[in-house]
């Protein structure tokens, strides 16, 4: 599924918000002083609640699908209150959404929740959740696409760890399991790595790693798709402080000039100058749309936010819309090698 993001002017309206996020660093070291909070692992017998926090699917297939695949890995399965609900093309109104969602947290029966699907809405809920129960009820919290803008807004708010993965209607095949799996059932320090998909090639051609700037480094993962993160830059929502974060991101559908756009914006707010690593996953579907003729490129347009800051950098990583997806806990710290395009996590993610 792919998300329409419909907020094509972001940068028009930073211009009236615009400041260098590295000004709150003087008044709040989060890096120091923010409890990061971990959730208890998964183990079979239970129960994950699937919510629909953002688009709606009008399909009954998809509900269905999605209740027997994580029957398939032992769990139980309870949809949310208002997970069928319709509001225009959202899955119910902005308090129904957002009441699921703060049940689900607060529902003694549940260890872990995942998100239906991304789409679009998401953000619209983050004024109407209750942080102070996520906080007291930290559970695993799982989603892509426009469900960074939870990820991004329940970190910046309570610590909790939260997982960028599958949703519950993704394609759940060995390799997005088998991530799943070592994070949230296992709780390994996973090593994150492309596979191997030469086949009978004589050199790998696909999920192939590209260095941006050689070398190591180490921080903690944050993250997530880059048109969500920058639609709530300037917001109470957005994290304030990026220093020795390791930034991951990815997207769909955009245009090579809304990327450039958006690089544009997290350099402007401070982000860029604060991070100690940085991780570009896939961008499905991103062209040059209707600037055809003498668009710059992709790599052209990473390498010139992040080459000048001399910070370990690579792109190519299984993050994003695709079926082989990573499962990728923000908060949690990790050494990238961005010579061998690795991520290797340095503490459980779980508890």
């Amino acid at each position: 599924m792919k998300r329409k993001h419909f907020i094509n002017s972001v940068g028009a309206g930073l211009a009236g918000m615009a400041f260098p996020l590295n000004s709150f660093a003087s008044k709040l070291d989060f890096e120091n002083d923010q409890k990061i909070i971990k959730p208890e692992h998964l183990k079979e017998g239970d129960t994950v609640g699937i919510v629909s926090p953002a688009s709606a699917i009008f399909e009954t297939q998809p509900y269905q699908i999605a209740k027997e695949t994580f029957e398939a890995m032992g769990l139980k399965v309870k949809f949310g209150k208002y997970v069928k609900s319709r509001y225009g093309h959202l899955a119910g109104t902005d308090n129904e959404r957002a009441e699921e969602l703060n049940n689900m947290f607060l529902d003694s029966d549940v260890q872990a929740i995942i998100s239906l699907r991304g789409g679009s809405g998401a953000a619209r809920i983050l004024p109407l959740l209750d942080y102070e129960a996520i906080k007291n009820n930290p559970k695993i919290f799982v989603g892509y696409s426009d469900i960074t803008a939870l990820h991004l807004g329940i970190f910046e708010k309570t610590g909790l760890v939260t997982f960028h993965g599958p949703l519950a209607t993704s394609t759940w095949n060995t390799f997005a399991y088998d991530h799943f799996r070592n994070l949230l059932f296992a709780g390994d320090e996973v090593l994150l790595k492309n596979p191997d998909s030469k086949g009978d090639e004589l050199v790998q051609t696909t999920n192939r790693i590209r260095t941006i700037q050689p070398g190591k480094a180490k921080g903690k993962l944050l993250g997530g798709n880059l048109s969500v993160m920058t639609g709530i830059m300037g917001t109470e929502y957005f994290p304030k402080d990026w220093k020795g974060k390791i930034l991951y991101t990815e997207d769909v559908g955009e245009k090579i000039y809304s990327i450039d756009r958006m690089m544009t914006q997290l350099q402007l707010g401070g982000v860029l100058d604060q991070i100690s690593g940085f991780i570009f996953g896939k961008c499905t579907d991103c062209d040059p749309g209707g600037s055809g003729y003498g668009s710059l490129t992709l790599e052209e347009v990473i390498d010139h936010y992040i080459k000048p800051h001399g910070i370990p950098a690579f792109s190519g990583s299984m993050i994003g819309h695709l079926d082989d997806n990573f499962t990728i806990p923000n908060g949690i710290s990790a050494e990238i090698d961005a010579d061998k395009g690795t991520i290797q996590l340095l503490e459980p993610p779980v508890k």
